[in-house]
């Protein structure tokens, strides 16, 4: 077994892939309203498929919010310039930060992702 992708629910498919296309220097091989695929270097897959009845997430977690279910990690060799690139991308600084090597942000959907050394 191999894994090659991971599959987000989202209400913007097609501005999602968009997005981490553009922070992960990345190409879109699939942009349609329902689905879109991002292509990432060295092999893995994003897609974005739409969830009719998506609710934004709320990180970190509060009674009654909608849970971030998953995030994604993404190493970088310069946190604070990888900062700036995500927050040009569209991207919003988490207000909680939980860890002193790590940065929590937020993408237009919602969905939390780390960046880390």
């Amino acid at each position: 077994m191999r894994l090659t992708a991971v599959t987000v629910g989202t209400s913007q498919p097609r501005e999602l892939a968009a997005f981490y296309a553009r922070l992960l220097d990345a190409s879109v091989g699939t942009a349609e309203d329902d689905w879109a695929q991002v292509r990432v270097p060295g092999g893995f897959t994003l897609n974005f498929e739409r969830e009719e009845r998506f609710r934004r997430p709320v990180w970190p977690a509060v009674e009654g919010g909608q849970t971030a279910s998953q995030h994604l990690d993404i190493e970088v060799g310069d946190l604070d310039s990888a900062v700036e690139h995500a927050l040009a991308c569209g991207a919003v600084l988490a207000e909680v930060q939980p860890q002193e090597n790590v940065r929590v942000l937020i993408d237009p959907d919602g969905h939390p992702f780390c960046l880390f050394l």
